[in-house]
């Protein structure tokens, strides 16, 4: 198994950080302009170019510092599992955040990990109150 990992240090308290990756709403914000609350409660659909690819995420555990959702739909990341931890240092936090389960080290996979290093600094820039569009719009990147 393989797993994907960043750690980025945000200046906003777990209280501002936590919305942003616990919800539809949130992951608008930052990641992808399609995202809708799913069908059953505690999941959520993210749309990418124009909805030709949809990944479907179900809430699994949680405590007030920690998300994991486990992806139930989309290209290889079928059964992997996203997971966010919040560690407060002092005035900021510190994002752990682990994409695992992946079955190999494939070119998807190091493509993915690209794009979570830009994810991760949308993410710190909306916690901290700057304003990024997410990096998926409706009809692509954002770039």
């Amino acid at each position: 198994m393989a797993d994907i990992r960043h750690l980025i240090q945000i200046n906003a308290s777990v209280e501002r950080i936590r919305p942003l990756f616990s919800s539809a709403k949130g992951f608008s914000h930052w990641w992808a302009a399609d995202s809708v609350e799913g069908e059953s409660e505690g999941s959520v659909e993210l749309g990418f170019f124009s909805r030709s690819t949809v990944y479907r995420l179900r809430q699994g555990e949680q405590t007030p510092n920690e998300i994991a959702w486990r992806c139930d739909r989309g290209k290889e990341w079928n059964g992997t599992t996203l997971h966010f931890r919040l560690e407060p240092t002092g005035k900021a936090t510190l994002l752990h955040f682990t994409h695992g389960g992946w079955n190999e080290e494939t070119e998807y996979f190091v493509t993915c990990n690209t794009t979570w290093g830009e994810l991760m600094y949308r993410l710190k820039a909306a916690a901290e109150g700057k304003t990024p569009v997410p990096l998926f719009t409706m009809d692509g990147l954002a770039c």
